[in-house]
């Protein structure tokens, strides 16, 4: 577990609660309690720790990103309020920063898995299924799965990892309505998502969404980010092969890196700091992603 500690930006108006692994949270000044301005730093995160280095206009990258997503989503409700000056967005975090509604959030991760790779991609090899749900034999890295999906895990303390639960356990942790809408809007954000993906060249192997309770509505309600290379795995359509690895819109070169000799880490311990070269393709990966999505260039 990570022991760096985060600087965050003081906002006049705005009193800092919490930094998590990328956001940092604030609560107006003014005593409202039913908004919270959400930052996205440039902070990146690996192997269940914070870095030192950052990735500069990440931070943007992701929160552009995923108003742009949300706009895509007409339908089902999202926390988001203002994400501009005009909005009462500060200035110092104008294009990295929302401010949404307060929501009392479900303590599940809400993931949807169109392909199998990672840590679904374990649990077959071992034993056939993906969150216990059984599989046909004969898949591997990369094949697609066809329905999606729902494979949700319990979320952990920040430098834990989250643990894959079966939708049996979503039913107990959260009642059986609740559990049959977070798994339908899920799958129904991945569905929407995979295809206006695809149609950019881009194959969305899987993607994690968070929901809570909007308390002045009592709708289930999409929160935190959105479709970002932080929160989902996409992949270079042109370049999909099933049976290897695939070549991902997010941090893997800060993840090869770390693994490699010229580190010389262990995992234990702070990692060190990346080399600027690693930082620009980061950097460069993100804005990828962001541009070939949206059809819009970054500034």
């Amino acid at each position: 577990m990570s022991t760096f500690a985060p600087a965050h930006p003081e906002l006049p108006g705005w009193r800092h609660v919490y930094s998590g692994k990328v956001r940092d949270l604030y609560e107006p000044e003014d005593g409202r309690d039913d908004v919270v301005l959400v930052v996205a730093s440039d902070r990146i995160s690996a192997y269940d720790h914070v870095l030192a280095t950052e990735i500069p206009d990440k931070g943007r990258v992701l929160t552009q990103l995923s108003l742009w997503w949300f706009e895509r989503l007409a339908g089902i409700p999202n926390h988001v309020i203002a994400s501009d000056a005009a909005g009462g967005v500060p200035a110092a975090v104008e294009g990295r920063a929302m401010i949404c509604r307060k929501l009392a959030m479900y303590p599940i991760e809400c993931i949807a898995r169109g392909y199998l790779t990672g840590s679904g991609l374990l649990e077959y090899r071992a034993s056939g299924t993906v969150c216990s749900l059984p599989l046909p034999d004969g898949l591997v890295d990369g094949s697609r799965l066809e329905p999606a999906l729902f494979t949700p895990s319990a979320k952990a303390e920040v430098g834990e990892h989250d643990e894959n639960i079966t939708y049996d356990a979503v039913v107990m942790t959260v009642g059986d309505d609740a559990a049959a809408e977070l798994r339908t809007l899920t799958l129904e954000i991945y569905t929407r998502a995979e295809t206006i993906a695809r149609e950019r060249g881009i194959i969305l192997a899987d993607t994690k969404v968070e929901f809570g309770l909007d308390p002045a509505t009592g709708a289930v309600t999409l929160g935190d980010e959105v479709l970002t290379p932080d929160s989902s795995r996409f992949w270079d359509a042109a370049l999909y092969t099933p049976g290897q690895a695939q070549p991902s819109f997010d941090k893997q070169f800060v993840r090869d890196w770390l693994t490699s000799d010229d580190a010389a880490w262990d995992r234990s311990g702070e990692p060190p700091a990346l080399p600027a070269d690693v930082v620009e393709r980061t950097r460069a990966r993100y804005v990828e992603a962001y541009e070939r999505l949206t059809g819009r260039t970054f500034a």
